[in-house]
């Protein structure tokens, strides 16, 4: 059985990945950083249906959380198959003038440097060059990236430009150690992401504007990061796949 440690995974979009994933066959590590509740009720519905879990808390932007994250994953399962660097943070909607630094440093270690670092632990295992059996590492960017969001948080979309740059740069370094690496761009899915920048109801008051004139599911990008997670996808890496709605 193969192994999928998803960030963040205790809600949103990292929770419908950690259902679909079993469903597929992985067993999942499911990375929480404050809501344990949650993460055990996402490990509890998988092993009810016969999957295997784990929940494990970590705060991905320090170090030594995303060590003893990945030295858990170790004991528990053995070996890594797949990551998805889903975990990551926005903050209420504000021009920059209005950003403070401790704001910026916020977003950038969460949003970024975490995602390195489990990147960085996860090659370590899977690269061949390392004894590895190869795997799979998906971001989970956004369209942010590409619309640079002004007016609401211009900050959060930089760290997914960053990402953007990240996936293209690491797909190329270990293509040859046998580890493919994509990301995904969701925008307008219904999650709880959006009261974090203080607007509960963003994806309603936009979702005209969105050419399939509603909002997305997170199961409905789960299904792209499986893909992406799988041998179904075997030629790819570097690549991104937007999940928009077609905005």
């Amino acid at each position: 059985m193969k192994t999928m440690l998803i960030t963040g995974g205790s809600r949103g979009i990292g929770a419908a990945t950690a259902n679909l994933a079993s469903e597929n066959g992985f067993a999942v590590v499911v990375n929480y950083h404050q809501n344990q509740a949650a993460a055990e009720q996402v490990v509890s519905d998988i092993v009810e249906k016969g999957g295997k879990a784990a929940a494990i808390q970590a705060d991905i932007s320090k170090e030594e959380d995303v060590l003893r994250l990945f030295g858990e994953t170790d004991r528990l399962f053995g070996s890594l198959h797949a990551l998805v660097n889903n975990a990551g943070i926005l903050e209420r909607q504000m021009r920059l003038e209005d950003m403070d630094l401790a704001r910026l440093n916020r977003i950038f270690t969460a949003n970024i440097t975490g995602q390195f670092l489990c990147a960085r632990e996860a090659i370590k295992r899977m690269s061949v060059k390392r004894g590895g059996q190869g795997g799979t590492i998906v971001n989970v960017s956004s369209i942010a990236s590409r619309t640079g969001a002004p007016n609401e948080y211009i900050d959060y979309a930089a760290s997914k430009g960053a990402i953007d740059a990240f996936t293209l740069g690491l797909s190329k370094e270990v293509a040859e150690e046998g580890i493919r690496v994509n990301a995904v761009r969701p925008a307008f899915i219904y999650t709880d992401i959006h009261a974090a920048g203080g607007e509960p109801g963003r994806v309603d008051r936009i979702k005209e504007s969105i050419p399939l004139k509603r909002g997305g599911r997170a199961s409905e990008v789960a299904e792209a990061i499986l893909w992406l997670s799988t041998e179904k996808s075997s030629f790819s890496t570097g690549i991104f796949i937007d999940v928009t709605g077609g905005r």
